[in-house]
């Protein structure tokens, strides 16, 4: 007998393949690139922060650390900076400059939800299952952009890496916490996490989450995506519920 909530092989709802769609308590969804449109505000910041670390804009080193920069959306941004700069005094300097400058970004109005983003969130929520909002961001960031949105009051959590001990994407701990204070699923496999990075994947399929969606808004590509273990591909967070829900 199968197990429907299990899944099956990687592909878009209703292509051949496509993993049969389990019972979701509780839906954890990334921000940046997945419910939140930012325009390219991290590569900005990240400026900010290399210049305080003396790299020269136009160099080769500058090039090269940007290039992981893109390829490492969705890690936490820490993490992202002890690799790029080696000691822990330079990757907590370049993480205050980077914070600092994308917190200025996103009080000048440079960030808007996703097209349909906060409507999907509140369908979600009507259909009765809660929704937690993760940032791979500081707090201070995370709460900048909760406030500019007009969300601080949108879902009951949202988590950073310091709210789970400091373990950000790739690791699960951001999933299994919100699944820890909510308790809103009985079992792991009623929780679906979302996001536009292989990054959130991965944090999904390590948690054991039941489903793990990319989403084609933000920074990765379906092939990464499957690459992780992503049990679904969606063009957009607005497509979610409807899948939930066995529309799709």
């Amino acid at each position: 007998m199968t197990d429907t909530t299990t899944p099956r092989t990687p592909g878009r709802p209703g292509e051949p393949g496509s993993p049969a769609v389990p019972d979701i308590r509780l839906v954890v969804l990334d921000m940046a690139g997945t419910t939140v449109a930012d325009g390219g505000l991290v590569e900005r910041a990240f400026a900010a922060a290399a210049a305080d670390l003396g790299v020269e804009p136009g160099s080769t080193d500058h090039a090269e650390k940007l290039a992981y920069v893109r390829a490492t959306m969705g890690e936490s941004k820490i993490s992202v900076f002890r690799h790029l700069f080696g000691t822990e005094e330079d990757a907590r300097r370049a993480n205050a400059a980077f914070e600092k400058a994308y917190g200025e970004l996103v009080d000048g109005g440079l960030v808007t939800p996703v097209p349909g983003a906060r409507e999907a969130i509140e369908q979600l929520r009507t259909d009765g299952r809660t929704v937690v909002l993760t940032t791979g961001f500081a707090r201070v960031t995370q709460d900048a952009i909760l406030d500019a949105l007009g969300w601080r009051d949108l879902v009951p959590l949202t988590l950073c890496p310091a709210d789970a001990g400091g373990r950000g994407r790739p690791y699960p701990d951001m999933v299994l916490e919100a699944f820890l204070r909510t308790r809103a699923a009985d079992a792991v496999h009623q929780v679906a996490v979302v996001g536009d990075t292989s990054y959130d994947v991965l944090s999904g399929v390590r948690a054991g989450a039941g489903l793990v969606a990319g989403v084609r808004t933000g920074a990765h590509s379906d092939e990464e995506f499957h690459a992780a273990g992503a049990t679904h591909v969606l063009d957009s967070v607005t497509d979610l519920a409807a899948l939930l829900r066995g529309e799709r």
